[in-house]
């Protein structure tokens, strides 16, 4: 099995900014790509509801730009497991914040059919996340 390292596995930038205002800069970012946000999960609430335990602020973001999730999945069904693109942001304490999304290309590596139809879709989905993680 091999094991990945985190910069194979995401897009990451770590802002010096208050946790509330980089939520709502890349929820701002992902939309001027072209991504809505589908799903929203609160961690730190869920833990303390679920397990009654404490943790930092930490949100993740399901990120779906719809003209290249349709594609993909016109492509193939199955491409729903990696659907949509989890985007998350963390925080670090007072003003410092890491905003990460899933790197598509590591993500999108499972498939191995129809590869020369998913590159390009998957090739501008990186370059959208990494513009709007970027522009935190």
């Amino acid at each position: 099995m091999k094991f990945l390292s985190n910069s194979e596995l995401e897009i990451s930038k770590t802002v010096e900014i208050d946790y509330t205002d980089a939520l709502k800069k890349i929820i701002e970012a992902l939309k001027v790509e072209g991504f809505g946000i589908l799903t929203e999960i609160d961690v730190k609430e869920t833990f303390k509801n679920k397990l009654n335990a404490d943790f930092e602020r930490y949100k993740i973001l399901g990120a779906c730009n719809p003209p290249f999730a349709k594609q993909a999945l016109d492509i193939d069904r199955a491409m729903g497991t990696l659907l949509p693109c989890n985007v998350y942001v963390r925080s670090l304490g007072s003003n410092k914040t890491i905003v990460s999304a899933v790197n598509p290309e590591t993500m999108f590596s499972v498939i191995k059919t129809n590869r020369d139809k998913l590159d390009p879709i998957v090739k501008e989905i990186k370059e959208r996340l990494t513009r709007a993680i970027q522009s935190i």
